[in-house]
């Protein structure tokens, strides 16, 4: 059971909080519980609001943020984030074995694979990755901006895999079991 009461827009107090919600509705046609239990902070709302808006305008391809998204809920054991992140990535045009494989950092296209390979690298050493495995993602294809953004999106989904596991944010999504490496 969650550990926060979910705040709705229409019975909030808090006009900020208010305006926010109505965007997530907007957005999503619904108001996925997640961003309901974040409301109880109108500052940590508009902060995980306006870090997902700018990455969605960033430089990586939905599908592969969505990747990112599915392998570090799955190594974070955030079943509410996995269950989301999977459906967004339908959305975003992936499969269900490319969605299936990013769970444990794996993809069929190489550069997705180097990309997956570091996010959960970062994850891993809490960002204490080598230079060489820097190196590795440049070889890859990936530039300075891309390389930031991906460390960006490891940030963004540790905040909210934390978030819903933490406050055992109810899932209202369809369920992803949680994969291991065999």
């Amino acid at each position: 059971m969650n550990r926060v009461p979910l705040i709705a827009a229409a019975t909030s107090s808090n006009t900020q909080t208010q305006a926010l919600l109505t965007q997530v509705q907007t957005a999503f046609g619904a108001t996925p519980n997640m961003f309901r239990a974040v409301a109880n902070s109108p500052a940590a709302l508009q902060a995980m609001w306006s870090f997902f808006g700018a990455l969605g305008g960033g430089v990586l391809p939905a599908a592969l943020g969505e990747q990112i998204a599915v392998a570090v809920a799955n190594r974070n054991s955030c079943d509410y984030c996995l269950a989301a992140h999977t459906a967004l990535g339908r959305k975003a045009g992936l499969v269900a074995e490319a969605l299936s494989a990013a769970q444990l950092g794996e993809s069929a296209d190489p550069k997705t694979a180097a990309a997956l390979r570091f996010a959960l690298r970062l994850v891993e050493a809490r960002g204490g990755v080598s230079a060489e495995e820097v190196q590795a993602l440049r070889a890859a294809g990936f530039d300075d901006g891309a390389l930031v953004e991906i460390i960006a999106h490891v940030a963004l989904n540790t905040f909210t895999n934390y978030i819903n596991v933490a406050l055992d944010t109810p899932v209202d999504f369809p369920a992803t079991p949680l994969r291991r490496a065999a």
